[in-house]
């Protein structure tokens, strides 16, 4: 396919002429928006409707008597999804297709790293590249608002200020392949079920200080080629067609220049479609998802109806001129760009990657006793337990299943590295509970048989006798990527943990003093036996180095730095969303539409601690090390900011431990008196550093007033109002021993 556009373009650029003039859309020295006026001014009627909907489930049409390729996107954000056929959700067949897993998008806001980040988005650029893609759908930025929601694995937290700190060098780093990032999904899509139904009621404050700045962040900061609409609706309009979300606060306030693509399907009407923001059209079938007729394509609601309506007089052409030149604007971004390169596959530079965030995302919960890392040169007996240990996750999980070229599961990851220190040392495994046995999604298998007859009882009584004689013990349960877990389209539908596990936890406990529950999953889930468990960590869906990454961290090779990106409650009545019955919203009588009405606002997560009084079992940013640090000595280069200046406030860390290891430097806002109701503190700002043992170094964080301000419904926009703040320090968001204050004058 790279062969037949690159031979495209040189046909045309060579002709028959050596004299003949390059025509200025193909030449690539010319300014883009040169070239996308000329092209504009050579497309006809039907060419301009073609490029703005879907010819395929993945594609949308070029125009070939220009020499403009096609344009094909893939499903990601956390790696390249297997190739289908062309109008079917079966797979492909092919060959080339696997590609490396890297970890969900919790994992990576757990690291807490943009760097990393930047890696992370470059390498998943590259896989897409060689594999024929313009456009990766990723990453996800939507805010964890419940630990129910089914896709918060795919997201990258609670925070707007972190998931805006990594999903910009995620962006940059992928775009700088010439492949279109697109950020998804625009907005407020927190919750799965009945997510084509949802109409979700917020405060404009909650909005804009919760919902969007990392979209925001996105546009401005990471310059994003592309966002995705989502499937639920605001102002009672469907968001990938909504005049407020789309014409007013992305394209008019931000000045977004790119592409807005509708999710699959998720395109209703085709008088909204044309007037209130979106640009291209995909889906599967003539419904975007589940029926279709002979020529689906054509009759898409920006496909025959469009043109039909321009050719009627309903509609002209001043909309989708503006469309045509976003796409082609993208078009000569990706498929018409110099130099893209060829990308590469599978390649070990990637796979470091992978298990690098893997390595920093993971995060050491508890650790009583110093019972890790694992005193692996005195034990000669382990014992693993768990479906999780041994559970293919890359498969499943919705669109963002994988087929990988391998996964180390975490059995078989710790094994080899146990036995790297120790060739003589024992590991064994039993299974411990039963789970998701299937093994497969959408055509691809993971070829494993899970099945297991045995009762929750048995199951428990055979871990439990065995763990009686063992050094160690290690416990991998948490949830997996099947309906109602941590999956696309279904919420959980509990808190607590499946499969028996509470019960097994508990035994297990009692039976070994030396236990160690390592939780999969991309959600926080309820531990009711928190106390009676040494050593809790979680490892988040790791993708194809999750055995070596978490074998890395247990065996003490790597020292833990993850940092929590969402606040770990104990009951979900400490989550505000929860606790004011704000979820999962009400049927609206007579209608298909479920009102969920955000009455928590701006409290979400450790700004709804604040606010309400409670104790959740870990808070956000938590995250212990095998070292240990201190923070002392913050000052700040001035003791007040004017209205268009900067502090930047200085704290010394010293690796106070025997252990080389990371810290990740806080900074919280705090405003002493306001005319709205505030949280108590804010994000706004970290740093991680990395330390030898007895090293320290001094960590510079800056703030300017935007990292004072608020959104200001009266004025419809961003107020910081003069007076008192104070900066909060630390390494939690409950332990932050450093303060300054400041004044803003």
């Amino acid at each position: 396919m790279k062969a037949i556009k690159n031979l495209i373009v040189f046909f045309l650029f060579c002709g028959s002429s050596a004299s003949a003039q390059t025509p200025v859309y193909l030449d690539p020295s010319t300014p883009i928006e040169q070239r996308v006026e000329d092209a504009l001014s050579r497309m006809t009627l039907r060419e301009k409707i073609r490029i703005i909907h879907a010819q395929s489930k993945f594609s949308s049409a070029g125009v070939p008597r220009l020499g403009i390729p096609d344009f094909w996107t893939d499903d990601g954000p956390m790696g390249v999804r297997p190739d289908v056929l062309w109008d079917e959700w079966e797979q492909a067949g092919q060959s080339n297709d696997s590609c490396v897993a890297f970890p969900a998008l919790t994992c990576l806001a757990a690291t807490w790293n943009s760097d990393l980040s930047r890696q992370y988005g470059k390498s998943l650029g590259e896989e897409a590249l060689y594999r024929g893609k313009d456009m990766i759908l990723g990453p996800g930025v939507n805010i964890y608002r419940t630990p129910l929601g089914g896709r918060n694995f795919e997201f990258m937290g609670e925070d707007p200020y972190l998931a805006s700190s990594m999903d910009v060098p995620y962006i940059q780093g992928m775009q700088s392949n010439g492949v279109s990032a697109c950020v998804k999904h625009f907005a407020l899509n927190n919750d799965e079920e009945n997510r084509f139904n949802v109409n979700v009621v917020v405060s404009d404050r909650a909005l804009h200080e919760i919902y969007l700045p990392a979209f925001e962040a996105a546009v401005k900061k990471g310059h994003a080629w592309a966002i995705m609409g989502s499937y639920n609706l605001y102002k009672d309009e469907h968001n990938c067609h909504n005049e407020y979300l789309l014409n007013r606060i992305l394209k008019q306030d931000w000045q977004f220049d790119g592409v807005v693509v509708s999710d699959w399907g998720g395109v209703h009407n085709t008088e909204q479609a044309v007037k209130n923001g979106l640009d291209m059209e995909f889906g599967t079938w003539t419904n975007g998802l589940t029926t279709g007729t002979k020529n689906a394509y054509d009759n898409y609601y920006l496909a025959d109806p469009y043109l039909k309506g321009i050719s009627d007089g309903t509609y002209t052409m001043k909309e989708l001129n503006d469309k045509v030149r976003r796409v082609l604007r993208l078009f000569f971004r990706t498929t018409m760009a110099p130099d893209r390169g060829h990308g590469f596959l599978c390649s070990e530079a990637h796979y470091a990657t992978a298990r690098n965030v893997g390595d920093e995302g993971i995060v050491l919960l508890q650790n009583k006793g110093d019972v890790l890392p694992l005193k692996v040169h005195k034990i000669r007996k382990v014992l693993v337990v768990g479906e999780n240990a041994i559970k293919m996750m890359t498969v499943g999980g919705g669109s963002s299943s994988l087929k990988v070229q391998k996964e180390i599961s975490p059995l078989s990851g710790l094994e080899k590295a146990l036995r790297e220190y120790n060739p003589d040392l024992s590991v064994e495994f039993e299974r411990g509970y039963v789970g998701d046995t299937t093994g497969s999604y959408n055509g691809v298998t993971t070829g494993q048989s899970l099945v297991d007859h045995r009762s929750s009882g048995e199951l428990i009584a055979a871990a439990v006798a065995k763990a009686r004689t063992a050094d160690a013990v290690i416990l991998f349960g948490g949830l997996n990527k099947s309906d109602h877990q941590d999956c696309e389209g279904h919420d959980r539908l509990t808190y607590d943990l499946p499969y028996d596990q509470n019960k097994l936890i508990e035994a297990l406990s009692r039976a070994n003093k030396n236990f160690v529950f390592v939780n999969i999953s991309g959600n926080a889930v309820a531990m009711p036996w928190k106390t009676q468990v040494p050593a809790i960590v979680q490892a988040w869906y790791l993708g194809s180095e999750a055995g070596d990454a978490i074998a890395d961290v247990l065996t003490g090779k790597v020292n833990p730095s993850g940092k929590l990106p969402f606040t770990w409650p104990a009951s979900l009545q400490d989550v505000g969303a929860h606790r004011l019955n704000a979820y999962p919203g009400v049927w609206r009588p007579g209608h298909q539409i479920i009102d969920e009405t955000y009455k928590e606002g701006i409290y979400v997560g450790y700004r709804w601690v604040d606010h309400a009084g409670t104790h959740p079992l870990f808070a956000f940013g938590h995250g212990l090390s095998y070292t240990t640090f201190k923070l002392s000595d913050l000052r700040a280069s001035a003791g007040s900011m004017t209205a268009d200046g900067t502090i930047t406030f200085t704290v010394r860390v010293k690796n106070t431990g025997s252990r080389s290891g990371a810290e990740t430097v806080q900074l919280y806002v705090h405003e002493d008196q306001c005319s709205v109701d505030r949280p108590y503190k804010e994000l706004k700002g970290f740093q991680k550093v990395f330390l030898k043992a007895g090293e320290s170094k001094d960590v510079k964080i800056t703030i300017d007033r935007s990292a004072l301000s608020f959104w200001d419904e009266s004025s419809n926009g961003w107020k910081a109002e003069k007076g008192n703040f104070e900066v909060l320090v630390g390494d939690a968001s409950d332990h932050l021993p450093l303060k300054l204050s400041f004044k803003l004058i």
